[in-house]
């Protein structure tokens, strides 16, 4: 659990490392891997310490950041078979819901996170714009509302809930996942127009 004084910074990352997932994914892959591990080992590392200690937290933070974006930049063929199993048990939790409430099953998700695997590692370049994009979107739709003064998301980001970064974990705005979807699907244009072209030559 952050400070509240570091609930701004905290913001003012996922909304940079978002907006440059979304835009700019493919380009610059191996940066938001280093981005995105290191927000998950931070988030992950400070929710397990005491709020009381802010400055074993704030520590803890920072080396679990840090153990997490190397570990995704030196695991970069792992990371895009992951990008794909992710982007396979959202679609599992997304297709789901217009079922039957609830969650979807277990089997289903491990079959499509398998296919989305497999699917990244043959069509790299389309499931990193794809993922980046939506996933870049969404962490710059969170950070954004952190910033506006919305207190749910801001308690969540704060008291490291690493699902409010999975986009199935929707705040109570309506107009959150039309505004993520826009921004996903402009991103992911940005990126086949611009951004994601001849990249490595």
């Amino acid at each position: 659990m952050l400070p509240p004084s570091y609930q701004v910074p905290a913001a003012v990352v996922l909304v940079i490392g978002g907006a440059l997932a979304c835009f700019a994914g493919y380009r610059l892959f191996r940066v938001v891997l280093a981005i995105y591990g290191f927000i998950f080992g931070a988030m992950f590392v400070s929710s397990t310490m005491a709020p009381s200690n802010t400055v074993g937290m704030i520590a803890g933070a920072i080396v679990g950041g840090l153990v997490g974006a190397a570990a995704l930049v030196l695991a970069y063929f792992v990371g895009i078979a992951l990008l794909g199993a992710g982007l396979g048990a959202l679609i599992a939790h997304a297709v789901w819901q217009y079922v039957r409430p609830g969650d979807p099953p277990v089997a289903a998700i491990i079959v499509l996170a398998v296919l989305g695997a497999m699917g990244a590692m043959l069509l790299q370049r389309y499931v990193i714009v794809l993922s980046t994009a939506f996933g870049g979107a969404w962490t710059l739709v969170l950070g954004g509302l952190a910033m506006s003064g919305d207190q749910s998301t801001a308690n969540a980001i704060a008291n490291g809930d690493v699902w409010i970064l999975y986009p199935t974990t929707m705040p109570d705005q309506r107009w959150v996942p039309v505004a993520w979807l826009l921004l996903g699907f402009v991103g992911m244009i940005v990126q086949l127009g611009f951004t994601g072209r001849r990249r490595g030559r």
